[in-house]
């Protein structure tokens, strides 16, 4: 038996649901409302029950379980095109490729309704005003409000589409540089641990067994004492503050990260010491791969330089070069 509304499925599950994951029996029971990734996002977001209680997208069912998904209310956004300045690495006729300074949250949220990169990208770009939905016009992936670094923005839909396969597809290349607590127990390695909302606090992210599956590649670049380490992480997927949850939760925390590592203004850091350094892509148009680097802030790199100095390391001469752009 199944209930739906625009806002809601209400279904009692069948017998051919026994042993069925719910984010794969609910979706394909929708009839077209709910695909598999949006449910395992909202079961992310607590806003699917199964028999009254929080769930997670892998349950198995039985018959006669009962699934209730209920949408949040929309949030109706005036997004006003503001002129704020933009580092723009990249542009062309199908996408820009900007450089994100410290502090610039990507689009409009609760508490920032203005001044954002989504207003000043239509300033920039009017007509993508529409691009990617209401609030988000051609930004295909983001960054945290205080880590800097490369992204793209798409300028029309079909650029848009294609992009966000390849993301999806784990084609897209983004290299992040971290400076981490403590010394790593080994050079490189893989952390692979699901992420989804923190039971204790719904404002964070956490490693969670109800979370979504959260793969991050590093190699230590530079070890400062016992204090700290430069990192380069590899994302194989993109869930929200992946680099600062998995970080933290083996132990090295990014430095400077107030949500995570309790370490805010350490070493004259703004904010959390993660920049994006390079980007890569294949163009959506003329299917040319587009590779990028971008430099490092002035913070992050002033303390590397003073860590330098200290523990007389030295700093990887490419890191080094892309300063020099």
């Amino acid at each position: 038996m199944m209930e739906i509304g625009d806002r809601y499925l209400r279904l009692e599950v069948d017998d051919q649901g026994l042993g069925e994951r719910l984010d794969v029996y609910a979706s394909s029971r929708s009839s077209g409302a709910f695909s598999r990734s949006r449910l395992q996002s909202l079961v992310e977001e607590g806003h699917v029950l199964l028999n009254g209680s929080i769930t997670k997208a892998s349950a198995r069912l039985r018959p006669g379980d009962l699934i209730e998904v209920t949408l949040p209310a929309p949030v109706s956004w005036d997004l006003v095109p503001e002129e704020i300045p933009l580092n723009i690495v990249y542009e062309d006729e199908k996408l820009l490729v900007i450089n994100k300074a410290r502090g610039m949250v990507v689009h409009p949220a609760a508490g920032h309704r203005r001044g954002t990169l989504a207003n000043a990208i239509l300033s920039h770009c009017p007509d993508l005003r529409g691009i990617g939905g209401e609030i988000r016009p051609g930004i295909v992936h983001r960054l945290d409000k205080d880590t800097t670094g490369l992204l793209v923005v798409a300028k029309d839909e079909e650029g848009l589409r294609d992009l966000q396969r390849q993301i999806k597809d784990r084609e897209v290349r983004r290299h992040y540089v971290a400076l981490c607590k403590g010394r790593f127990k080994t050079l490189s390695g893989t952390v692979d641990a699901p992420i989804g909302r923190s039971p204790q606090d719904r404002k964070k992210m956490a490693v969670t067994e109800r979370g979504r599956q959260a793969v991050t590649d590093y190699q230590v670049l530079t070890t400062f004492g016992n204090e700290y380490s430069l990192v380069s992480c590899y994302l194989r997927t993109g869930r929200t503050h992946q680099i600062r949850v998995h970080m933290a939760h083996v132990k090295h925390p990014v430095v400077g990260d107030p949500a995570y590592s309790r370490t805010k203004g350490e070493l004259g850091l703004q904010g959390q010491a993660l920049h994006a350094v390079g980007l890569g892509f294949l163009h959506p148009q003329s299917g040319r791969f587009m590779g990028f680097l971008a430099p490092l802030p002035q913070d992050f790199f002033s303390a590397l330089e003073n860590l330098e100095r200290k523990y007389k390391e030295e700093l990887p001469q490419w890191l080094l070069e892309i300063q020099r752009y």
